[in-house]
């Protein structure tokens, strides 16, 4: 087995490479002055199973499209087997059509994904698990960051009680009840298809006096769903309020949202390149795992 870096790996290859005890090397990579990109793998790959990790954050279009260049180009060195790691999965959220004419992205580049070559996928959290495992036609395996998660927020939190941002984020908010030994409840939030508004529609929030709260969710973007948790919890009498997701990208004002809401900490995984104020889990071994 080889295991192969791409240019949005965030070093989880070589931490995979080194637990597996694999070979492993880096894509090269660059762009032309006319913006094409320009991909080559300087090792030898016929007849091996190849893992690629490539994360498709921000900018997700160009790590999509290098991410199809290396997997088709393996296959044609003959690679006999690829398995595509991709710990942040770019477009999970473009699962359904939430108005006519939209376009399914998520299937699209998952579908490309196997057209490419991929024979396997491994991604971490991604927002639905049922919408990818149906729309990519290969092997799909889902590392579940919730159990390591759970152990850092144990450190710093001595009376938890979780929270789902919205009813999508139950099945975590559960999960991480279930690892913490705690309550959990949630909130039902609207959100406005057309300027992106987000409202919260009703509150399950009870028993949250002088408590840790924890609110969970799978990806904390613009920070606005955090921030409305966040604020009810502290109406309803808590003590403090953690953030948890597996993908902090915290995009635009979000840090600052979240501050002024009263979060105390933010705690995410390596998936992504999270600012420095986020407290960051190592997602590698669970990967390694699940190769």
């Amino acid at each position: 087995m080889i295991v192969i870096g791409g240019t949005a790996s965030n070093s989880i290859d070589d931490k995979v490479a080194k637990i597996l005890g694999s070979r492993s090397s880096k894509v090269e990579s660059k762009l032309f002055p006319d913006g094409e990109s320009y991909i080559r793998i300087p090792i030898e790959v016929k007849g091996e199973e190849v893992v690629i990790i490539q994360s498709t954050y921000y900018p997700q279009d160009k790590h999509w499209m290098e991410l199809f260049f290396m997997i088709e180009t393996l296959k044609d060195l003959g690679a006999e087997k690829v398995i595509s790691v991709i710990p942040y999965l770019g477009y999970a959220r473009q699962n359904r059509r939430f108005k006519d004419g939209e376009a399914l992205s998520l299937k699209t580049v998952l579908d490309l994904l196997y057209r490419s070559g991929s024979d396997e996928l491994i991604t971490v959290e991604p927002h639905d698990y049922d919408t990818v495992i149906s729309f990519f036609k290969g092997k799909v395996k889902i590392v579940d960051p919730v159990p390591t998660l759970a152990k850092e927020l144990k450190k710093i939190t001595s009376n938890p009680f979780v929270i789902a941002p919205d009813k999508g984020a139950l099945s975590r908010a559960e999960r991480m009840a279930k690892e913490l030994e705690a309550p959990f409840s949630f909130i039902e939030k609207e959100r406005d298809r057309n300027t992106g508004e987000v409202r919260v529609k009703y509150s399950h929030i009870s028993g949250v006096e002088n408590k840790d709260v924890i609110i969970v969710d799978d990806i904390i973007s613009t920070g606005g769903t955090m921030a409305q948790a966040s604020r009810i919890a502290y109406e309803k009498g808590a003590k403090s309020v953690i953030a948890s997701a597996a993908h902090v990208l915290l995009i635009g004002d979000a840090k600052d949202k979240l501050s002024s809401a009263g979060i105390r900490e933010i705690i995410g995984t390596n998936t992504v390149i999270p600012p420095e104020t986020v407290k960051v889990v190592d997602v590698s071994e669970l990967i390694a795992v699940r190769i």
